[in-house]
């Protein structure tokens, strides 16, 4: 008995230290995970910006200069996250990109959605005639506001009214009054490079507001005061116009020299809000005639289809939410940093959540125009008209991580040839 006590205790003492070690292995691989892990953590601050473009270029130029020496640039804290020393796929010539026209600023007006479409279109149209052609996106507001405004006589005034629209807007314009090119109508007077459109659209809103308020749903009476307030700011587009010595209508211009055809377009969006594989309505103000075209498509078919048209040489038009701490004019990127979510839990869970709460809105509209493959991950060039588009070293260009894209952009428009591998898949 004695022996076998002893030959007991050496078991037990053995255990002991195998259970020790053990112990004290996942210790330190849990100190070296968590260490890892902390290491990977984003972090924000509040920082300002210096002064950049829209102050020091597009107020000097629609501003007089006493009125612009009376504008003093003032910065306001924003929570952005910390970019460090992180090196980001920010070099042009190492994307895959398709035609585009150089980058234009939208100035001081909310029309981001008419040049991120007028944009796709030009690009359209290159890739069908070799032409390059700049188009007025101006042009199109125009019309956009007039038939915004007999949609608030329509509906007796139960129309959102704001600059804003979404990019898919440019095929009603196209069906209803064509297209035409920049020299024949910039909408620009008095000598601008730049619009601004504070004025006008105060006057516009004011004046359909008296409309409601006097109960005059006139269509007609609304519709020749609308224009003579957008003429006073725009001009007014030509009936017809000369372009390289040929005389067009803005319709025989789309479809003539352009080649182009609104029916061959297609928009879609993710949302759980609907049931995938179906046209709905993208619930959002801008969307003020309530279209109801969007093909909504669960996230993963949304990001396939986009990288499908981007990667087969075609553009899309994108519009959505750009008011983010991974989103940042210097840097240039868009990103999606851990303190909002890891890009390993961005799904259709955490892009419903920030599409029911508010914190994804339509904000922008822009125009993506080619990709770069790093490792498996997809990053984007983007083509940008906001004025914060133009304070980095790319003018007129950012670089969206394809997370970004997952969480925060709404909605998309592209061709239909790209876009048959999903409209297949849904129209019978």
């Amino acid at each position: 008995m004695p022996n076998l006590n002893k030959y007991l205790s050496f078991f037990l003492s053995l255990t002991k230290i195998k259970f020790m070690k053990k112990l004290i292995l996942y210790f330190a691989l849990a100190i070296i995970v968590n260490s890892s892990f902390a290491q990977n953590l984003d972090t924000g601050k509040f920082r300002t910006y210096p002064v950049g473009f829209y102050h020091s270029v597009i107020l000097k130029d629609i501003l007089s200069e006493e009125k612009y020496a009376e504008t003093p640039y003032t910065p306001v804290p924003v929570f952005k996250m910390e970019f460090g020393e992180r090196i980001y796929p920010t070099k042009i010539p190492e994307y895959t990109t398709v035609f585009h026209a150089e980058p234009v600023s939208q100035g001081s007006s909310g029309t981001c959605w008419a040049y991120s479409a007028t944009s796709f279109m030009e690009a359209e149209s290159y890739r069908i005639t070799q032409k390059k052609v700049k188009l007025a996106e101006m042009y199109t507001v125009y019309w956009e506001y007039v038939e915004r405004a007999q949609m608030f006589v329509t509906t007796r005034g139960e129309t959102y009214i704001g600059e804003g629209s979404e990019s898919n807007a440019i095929l009603r314009i196209m069906r209803n009054h064509g297209m035409m090119p920049q020299v024949a109508y910039s909408g620009l007077k008095n000598g601008l490079n730049y619009n601004d459109h504070g004025a006008m659209f105060e006057e516009y809103e004011a004046y359909l507001k008296s409309v409601k308020e006097t109960g005059n749903w006139n269509e007609e009476e609304v519709t020749q005061n609308i224009k003579k307030i957008l003429d006073k700011y725009m001009g007014t587009p030509p009936e017809t116009f000369e372009y390289l010595g040929v005389k067009y209508t803005p319709q025989t211009f789309m479809t003539e020299y352009m080649q182009l055809n609104s029916g061959k377009y297609f928009s879609f969006m993710s949302t759980k809000e609907f049931p995938y594989n179906q046209k709905g309505e993208l619930i959002e103000n801008d969307n003020w005639w309530h279209c109801n075209d969007y093909y909504n498509l669960s996230l993963d078919d949304y990001m396939t289809v986009i990288n499908h048209a981007i990667t087969s040489g075609y553009s899309v038009s994108l519009c959505g939410d750009v008011s983010e701490p991974g989103y940042d004019q210097i840097v240039e990127v868009g990103v999606i940093p851990t303190f909002d979510i890891p890009s390993e839990y961005i799904n259709e869970d955490a892009r419903q959540l920030r599409l029911s709460n508010g914190t994804t809105t339509d904000d922008h509209c822009i125009h993506l125009v080619g990709y770069k493959k790093v490792g498996e991950v997809y990053w984007y060039l983007i083509k940008d008209s906001g004025s914060g588009g133009f304070d980095g070293r790319n003018k007129g260009y950012r670089f969206y991580h394809e997370d970004y894209i997952k969480l925060k952009m709404m909605n998309v428009m592209m061709n239909v040839e790209p876009a048959r591998l999903m409209l297949d898949k849904i129209i019978k």
